[in-house]
């Protein structure tokens, strides 16, 4: 039995959902053997996960995405593939309650995450994009490993995507040396250009507390942006504007792809791999997923759609355990999932379904072992 599921967002992370599981499931089947890979998409979670496949633990003081000194981890493996996860420098998690900056808030720290990977030993980075409080397509964080973005005056722009806006020139040319050197992955589940209608400002700058006119404002700021990189450093700016991934975490994937050289996959293909899956699946003879909500965005590159394809190529039973269910059975059985348990089928009630999800999931697991395995 492998159990390769993410977090339940909110209430259970990725190793914490394998340990229940396992739990429930021994109750019904005492002598079963269960191996567990937690998983992540390239989203909050990416760090924890590779942690629980054996990297090292690091840490970093950085700067937060309004200015102040937050304290970010990243993963670094013996064979120095880093995992850097951008929420842990630049997420909303680091945001006050109620609080949001889209037009100011800054991925400096990312950045400095970055270079706190390579003055670790990191010769490879998978850099996880997701959560983001950010919309400065990456400028910050450029910023940090050398890049110069002046306004008219020859003072360095002001923090965040509003105030590219009065960006006049751009020069990649003190980016760290060590960069070219290092082979990037921008792992994210997201494929949107920068701006434009399916652009990071207008689909994500809601969430983070952009207004209508706000969105206006950074789309046009970041399309500037972009003009002023490809005079910088020519066609391959504009190129990678629209390419897939230009979008993700509120452009970053546009920085990393024009600054740090950086190769987009999605986000679960290379975690799968940097967390040992594939053996893991070599062994396996049924394999359980989940997360906490699927639905409509689980069948676009979340974590259990790419460990069920991967999983059912192999022709192997998978079934999911969640909090919330908003599939079809046939999306499910489209998507390579046979069955899933929902923790609201037993508990509706949404917050304490939340509040009692370990006990929930073991009870929802134990019911899974006696349905396929007994």
């Amino acid at each position: 039995m492998l159990i390769a599921a993410d977090k339940f967002k909110g209430s259970l992370t990725a190793v914490q959902v394998a340990e229940h599981v396992t739990v429930g499931l021994r109750r019904a089947v005492p002598d079963l053997s269960v191996a567990a890979v937690p998983v992540a998409d390239g989203g909050d979670g990416t760090v924890a996960a590779a942690l629980a496949a054996g990297f090292t633990r690091h840490e970093a003081r950085v700067t937060g995405p309004l200015g102040e000194p937050v304290t970010a981890t990243f993963a670094l493996s013996a064979d120095g593939t880093a995992v850097v996860e951008m929420a842990e420098a630049s997420g909303l998690q680091h945001l006050p309650d109620g609080v949001f900056a889209p037009l100011t808030a800054t991925t400096y720290g990312t950045g400095e995450l970055l270079l706190a990977a390579l003055d670790a030993g990191a010769r490879s980075i998978v850099f996880g994009v997701g959560g983001s409080a950010t919309n400065d397509g990456g400028a910050g964080m450029l910023a940090a490993l050398g890049a110069r973005f002046l306004d008219r005056g020859g003072e360095p722009v002001a923090p965040g995507g509003g105030p590219l806006a009065g960006l006049a020139t751009a020069d990649l040319s003190g980016l760290d040396p060590r960069l070219a050197a290092t082979e990037i992955v921008l792992a994210s589940d997201v494929d949107n250009p920068l701006t434009g209608p399916k652009g990071a400002p207008a689909v994500y700058g809601p969430q983070k507390g952009a207004s209508e006119a706000d969105v206006a404002t950074l789309d046009a700021a970041l399309a500037h942006y972009a003009k002023v990189l490809e005079a910088a450093v020519g066609p391959k700016a504009a190129e990678h504007a629209v390419a897939p991934g230009a979008g993700a975490a509120g452009g970053i994937g546009y920085g990393a792809l024009v600054g740090l050289g950086a190769t987009f996959r999605p986000g679960i293909d290379v975690m799968l791999d940097v967390l040992g899956f594939g053996p893991a699946l070599e062994r396996a003879t049924f394999v359980i997923t989940g997360e906490g909500s699927l639905d409509e965005q689980t069948l676009h590159g979340k974590a259990p759609a790419g460990v069920a394809a991967a999983a059912r190529a192999r022709g192997l039973t998978v079934v999911a355990v969640c909090g919330r269910l908003l599939l079809p059975p046939s999306a499910l059985l489209q998507a390579g999932i046979e069955r899933a348990y929902p923790l609201t089928a037993l508990e509706p009630d949404p917050a304490r379904c939340m509040a009692l999800a370990g006990p929930l999931l073991e009870q929802a697991a134990e019911s899974l072992a006696r349905d396929f395995l007994a």
